[in-house]
Formats: C-alpha cells, sequence, structure tokens
C-alpha cells in the first residue's frame, strides 16, 4: 500500500481533477435532453454484445460487433448536435462555472408580469429551469438571451404576438427562449378540465425539476406546477414567496 502511494505523482492528482472535472460538465451539458437516452440505448447494445459473445450467439454477435466496430462514427452521428452544443460551450462561462440563479429583482419580475397576464385574462406558459438542461425544448423555440422584464414577458404572450404560443423558458436570470413546445403529460389520472398549457407543464416537471407557471385564458388564474403537481389559483404572495424559497436552494 505505501509502494503505490509513493509511486503518486502531482501531475497524476491534476490529470485525475482535470478529467473528472470535464467528465462532470459533459454529464451537466447532456442532462435532460435524449442524449441520455441514447446513451443508455448504446449501453444495452454493448452488454447485448458481450453476452453474444459469452453465450456463442454467432448471428447477433456477427450483427453486434460490425454495428459496434464504427461506434466512433456512430456516435459522431448520433450526437452530432449534442456535440456541437458542447464545443459552443465549452469556452463559455457556463461550462467552467454555474452563474447565478434567478435574483430578487428578476423573480419580482416574473410575479408582476403573471399577475398582470392573468388579469388581462392573457393565456401563457413560464419554464423556471433549475437543474435539469431543457436544450431540446430551447432548439424549437425563438432564441431571445434577454433580461428578464415584466414588459417583455407580457409581450411575449399578447395575442398578437408571433411567438405567444409555447412557453417562455428562463434560466439564471436570462430569458432563453420564447414559442418552445413542452412535453405533454400521459398520466391518465389529470384532470380533464386542465387545458394544453396545464398538461404541457405537467409533462415537463414530471421528466424535469423546472418549475412551470401556468396563466389561465379562460379563467385568469394562476397555476404552478412542479414535480407533475399543480398548485391552482395561486395569488401574488403565494407565488413570490415559493420563488423565493425554490431560488434559495
Amino acid at each position: 500500500m505505501f509502494e503505490l502511494f509513493s509511486n503518486f505523482r502531482f501531475q497524476d492528482a491534476i490529470d485525475i481533477g482535470i478529467i473528472a472535472f470535464f467528465i462532470y460538465r459533459i454529464i451537466d451539458l447532456i442532462r435532460g435532453t435524449r442524449a441520455v437516452q441514447m446513451l443508455i440505448g448504446l449501453l444495452v447494445l454493448f452488454i447485448a454484445f458481450l453476452s453474444s459473445k459469452y453465450f456463442d450467439l454467432y448471428a447477433l454477435n456477427w450483427i453486434l460487433d460490425n454495428f459496434l466496430g464504427s461506434i466512433l462514427l456512430v456516435i459522431v452521428i448520433i450526437f452530432q448536435d449534442d456535440i456541437r452544443r458542447a464545443l459552443t460551450q465549452v469556452g463559455s462561462r457556463t461550462f467552467f462555472g454555474s452563474e447565478g440563479g434567478l435574483k430578487g429583482q428578476d423573480l419580482e419580475e416574473i410575479v408582476r408580469a403573471a399577475v398582470s397576464l392573468a388579469g388581462k385574462h392573457i393565456g401563457a406558459l413560464i419554464v423556471l429551469q433549475r437543474e435539469v438542461g431543457l436544450n431540446d425544448c430551447v432548439e424549437v423555440g425563438t432564441q431571445l438571451d434577454a433580461r428578464v422584464s415584466k414588459e417583455l414577458i407580457t409581450s411575449i404572450f399578447m395575442p398578437h404576438s408571433p411567438i405567444h404560443d409555447g412557453a417562455l423558458i428562463i434560466h439564471k436570470g436570462r430569458m432563453i427562449a420564447a414559442g418552445c413546445f413542452l412535453p405533454l403529460t400521459t398520466n391518465p389520472h389529470v384532470s380533464k378540465t386542465l387545458g394544453t398549457r396545464h398538461r404541457a407543464a405537467i409533462g415537463l416537471t414530471e421528466e424535469t425539476d423546472a418549475v412551470v407557471i401556468v396563466i389561465s385564458e379562460e379563467q385568469g388564474a394562476i397555476s404552478m406546477v412542479r414535480d407533475g403537481r399543480i398548485m391552482r389559483g395561486v395569488d401574488a404572495a403565494t407565488l413570490r414567496s415559493t420563488l423565493q424559497r425554490l431560488s434559495s436552494r
């Protein structure tokens, strides 16, 4: 044991630390995207390949051997969007360290916008991204990268706005995309009275840790959705206190 540690160099610690950091950041980049399911699928194929060799399943082994023989090309083709996104973010600040979450003023702007939209009976879907990435949703929407403000949030969901359909996604104090489409819930126990906006909010929070604010166009009511559970009829004070509690974690 002593001989093992005596051969351990200072450079080895730096080497391991750098590799561990990059692996962590890459996992963080693909978390919440389809790349995770694809990686699981490739892992299943690799296990099947090893099993076919162990149990002498020659036909299956031949097919998987030829498929995995060009695995680098397969990975590039399957993960081309994720690789491009990762390379783009490697040089950014968000890759080397996380930025701050929502600040008090940002939360106040969101609350004021939600109350204003509810008072005008204008439907809206506001997503607050947390740890799990929402890149799949962001990419199909309209890119914004704007400061959080009540006026801009309100203008996005006005009926005459070309991007009023879909969701607005806010992350780390920035409005990053609007007009984004979210996955609908498949839970059969969800109330039939809930519309598409509420079902989309529930569907997204079932798959991620995002918090979604829904404003009903018909009733002018504010709902808050988290972990697949919906809280209806939320007032401004409750919305503000809940967002503050979540942001402080």
